[in-house]
């Protein structure tokens, strides 16, 4: 604990000494009142001794919470603070949620939104993201540590996801206007498509591993990575082009494919996801909680950070001591006065 303003602590002790121990100038006997004869006989009498000694305690303790009164509110006033030390955790792991959202896959993409909201729930100072790919990709959510504005988007997506699967326009009236959703989805996802195809899937890992910021900083980077695996167009990079790049750059994709994928494509999902040191999981096989559960398993260090000094001020105690004593105060004086 410390004193904000010690110096009017110091100041007010010297003043109420002053006002308690200075000697004072008596005053002449008699100045105001009747001088009343014979009064040696009352003060002897029983009576007298025992409401004279009530009056004389009275007065001290008049005095004891006047001084007690005093100190606590020049306590008060120096503001007591208490001084902690807040060393917030905080991981090296990067996430981000990669997701394929041609229509094949938002069935998938569903079932992974809604489970990953627990695993962004119980992050603790890691950062995640979420891009979504089609022809192109489009950043929903850039890294960060904001797990307000990441599960908020979840759950945005999470409804988007829905409509489009249900085409139901009486359940899309509750949420509000479906194209708004559906624009989450394929906004920015579609862009050039007439030309390049869609689901460019070795352009779309390659361009979310270039959402961390830095691929050079020593952090756990991974994707978790959703699709199909059915590519329709030609793309620049290849997907086993895409997982040596994210070798080369120490990114983990783990790799989450749907229901009813090939087996020619399955193969070339898994050998992919193996070149980067992740794996590829089945959507029918495994359900997302496991997928998210093996993640949560992934490397991740405590980083230091730097100290967080924080000051809270402490008036309670001095106040309560402040009440109580001139409520005392009070009650005292009221006794004396009767």
């Amino acid at each position: 604990m410390e004193l904000k303003y010690p110096i009017i602590l110091i100041i007010g002790i010297f003043l109420i000494l002053g006002a308690f121990f200075l000697p004072k100038r008596k005053k002449e006997k008699y100045e105001q009142g009747i001088k009343i004869a014979n009064t040696e006989f009352i003060k002897e009498t029983t009576y007298f001794q025992k409401q004279w000694k009530k009056y004389q305690w009275m007065i001290r303790l008049i005095k004891l919470f006047t001084l007690i009164s005093l100190g606590s509110a020049l306590f008060l006033l120096t503001r007591p603070t208490k001084i902690t030390e807040n060393n917030p955790e905080q991981y090296n792991r990067d996430i981000i949620l990669c997701m394929d959202v041609s229509a094949s896959v938002n069935e998938l993409n569903y079932k992974i939104v809604d489970t990953i909201k627990n695993t962004v729930s119980s992050l603790k100072g890691e950062r995640f993201g979420i891009a979504a790919f089609n022809s192109s990709t489009s950043t929903l959510v850039p890294l960060t540590d904001d797990y307000e504005y990441v599960l908020t988007m979840l759950d945005r997506l999470k409804i988007a996801l829905d409509l489009t699967n249900k085409r139901d326009y009486d359940y899309q009236d509750d949420y509000g206007n479906y194209y708004d959703y559906n624009a989450l989805l394929i906004g920015g996802t579609v862009e050039g498509d007439m030309s390049r195809g869609s689901s460019l899937i070795g352009e779309g890992l390659a361009s979310c591993m270039y959402h961390f910021p830095n691929l050079e900083e020593d952090r756990t980077k991974i994707i978790l990575f959703s699709t199909d695996n059915s590519l329709a167009g030609t793309p620049l990079l290849t997907l086993e082009e895409a997982a040596l790049l994210a070798k080369k750059n120490q990114v983990i994709v783990y790799g989450i494919e749907t229901k009813n994928i090939n087996s020619k494509d399955h193969e070339g999902f898994a050998s992919a996801m193996n070149i980067t040191g992740g794996k590829l999981y089945s959507s029918e096989k495994d359900s997302t909680e496991k997928i998210v559960s093996e993640i949560e398993k992934t490397s991740k260090s405590l980083i230091k950070t730097k100290p967080q000094i924080v000051k809270k001020d402490i008036p309670i105690i001095p106040f309560l001591i402040l009440s109580i004593s001139l409520f005392l105060l009070i009650l005292i004086r009221k006794k004396v006065m009767a």
